[in-house]
């Protein structure tokens, strides 16, 4: 994982700090919940990821002396700055394991501390969490066009920046399998994966010499980019002699590459010469601007495709880009607190509060989740966010608190998850989703809903700010 200081973050989490120190606020305690407003990829679910970085980081997390010499050639107080010197995380984070299923207008994080070190904190987490898991939905949703294909990450060069070193973790917990990226591959321990490029080929005066030096050297191995010229008429003939001459040497070429061109028609033509030659076992990889969608199309087509790399669409998150989740204030100097907007689905949830997720008598989701305050022992029915005359009876269903506490006093209170168990379980979770709910078209909208209790605290709320307004 990569070293964070406490100046990763914006400017104005410092300058509201510097306001809360200097009256006397900087032990008050405060609830800061973190969740999102809509799905990326207009799909059915988005996958938490990236929590076991972001609990490293704020157990770690401070101002060095390079902070301090930058935050006072700033203009920050000196009185401020020694406070700074000293900061660590000591407040209390409640968070679902990694890897499992979320839904928006939510509680996803909840930090619980003194306001300044949970303000701090906004940006390091919107930063990781939200990248993370937007890669790790789209990654998800490449697996379930894939099938039981091989997909490996190819995006660290399509990357914003060092997202692309984030972006090979996420990608494995939404189900690929392996990374181009050398040195997330070293620090996730993810297996590392790669063939060759065109250059390579073009270095050489002929095609074939290229392929059998590459094949002398990566005995074990072996794949060819076979689309450099011509692939069907100089690529895979080559690489099928390549083929053969390694057999007589004892080996096997593990596969082609398919980089441009009609995919579905060219892996059907290469797969037929390969077959055709005895190379059955010669397996085929295809890249180049590949998503789930085209992913999807490919194998409708029955492209014999055994192997997808796929760059900047996973990486990029394309075409959302960006999740959008926010980072709401609901309790402080001892009381709920909410923000009011023009739109009711942006009115935050007020106080502490629990989320539960509705399961089916065999163990599948619902298809909805219940936030409740904190201290509610059990709900019997939940109602819309917006509409009260919408309401579901959820007394007879089992009901699965999601948000624990992994965090307390500024450390660690959970065991570290290996990213292949992080990985597993968000496979066992998504498996638990209704499929009408995992489709890239209309999925089913996933229902949130609130106590009768969170609904009443925040109606009363949203009450008493409206009549302090001047009209």
């Amino acid at each position: 994982m990569l070293d964070y200081t406490a100046t990763y973050t914006d400017q104005y989490e410092l300058t509201m700090a510097q306001v809360y120190f200097h009256k006397g606020l900087k032990n008050e305690t405060a609830i800061f919940d973190y969740f999102f407003r809509k799905l990326p990829f207009e799909g059915g679910y988005a996958i938490l990821a990236g929590l076991e970085d972001l609990l490293q980081t704020v157990e770690q997390l401070q101002f060095d002396e390079k902070d301090i010499e930058f935050l006072e050639g700033e203009g920050m107080d000196p009185e401020f700055l020694e406070y700074l010197k000293e900061f660590r995380f000591t407040g209390t984070v409640y968070a679902p394991r990694e890897g499992d299923l979320v839904f928006p207008n939510r509680p996803i994080l909840s930090v619980e501390g003194p306001i300044i070190e949970a303000q701090i904190l906004e940006t390091l987490i919107l930063n990781i969490l939200n990248y993370q898991s937007l890669i790790a939905t789209k990654a998800s949703r490449m697996r379930l066009a894939a099938g039981d294909r091989k997909l490996v990450d190819f995006g660290l060069r399509r990357a914003p920046g060092l997202g692309g070193y984030n972006a090979s973790r996420a990608a494995i917990i939404g189900g690929f399998d392996a990374t181009s990226n050398v040195r997330s591959g070293r620090d996730y321990q993810i297996p590392v994966s790669g063939t060759m490029a065109h250059s390579f080929v073009q270095r050489y005066d002929d095609e074939i010499s290229s392929f059998r030096d590459f094949a002398e050297v990566r005995t074990k191995d072996c794949v060819l980019l076979v689309d450099t010229y011509d692939t069907l008429r100089s690529g895979v003939p080559n690489a099928i002699k390549v083929a053969k001459e390694m057999e007589e040497r004892g080996n096997r070429l593990k596969g082609i590459r398919l980089d441009s061109g009609d995919l579905a028609w060219l892996a059907k033509k290469s797969r037929e010469m390969l077959d055709d030659a005895g190379l059955n076992y010669v397996k085929i990889a295809a890249s180049n601007q590949l998503d789930e969608h085209v992913i999807k199309s490919l194998l409708n087509q029955q492209a014999p495709i055994d192997l997808f790399g796929v760059g900047t669409s996973l990486v990029t998150g394309r075409p959302d880009a960006a999740l959008d989740g926010v980072y709401k204030l609901s309790y402080a100097n001892k009381k709920p607190r909410i923000k009011l907007s023009e739109t009711p689905e942006k009115i935050n949830l007020p106080g502490k509060k629990q989320v539960y997720r509705i399961l089916k008598e065999d163990g599948t989701f619902y298809g909805a989740d219940a936030v409740a305050l904190a201290e509610e022992q059990d709900i019997n029915a939940i109602v819309h966010p917006s509409d009260s005359k919408k309401s579901l009876d959820i007394s007879n269903f089992k009901k699965e608190p999601l948000l624990h506490k992994v965090m307390e006093d500024g450390r660690r209170v959970t065991e570290s998850k290996s990213l292949n168990e992080i990985k597993k379980y968000s496979r066992k979770r998504l498996d638990k989703l209704p499929k009408e709910y995992k489709r890239f078209e209309n999925p089913h909208l996933y229902k949130i809903g609130l106590s009768k209790s969170l609904k009443q605290k925040r109606d009363q709320l949203v009450k008493q700010l409206k009549d302090k307004i001047p009209r």
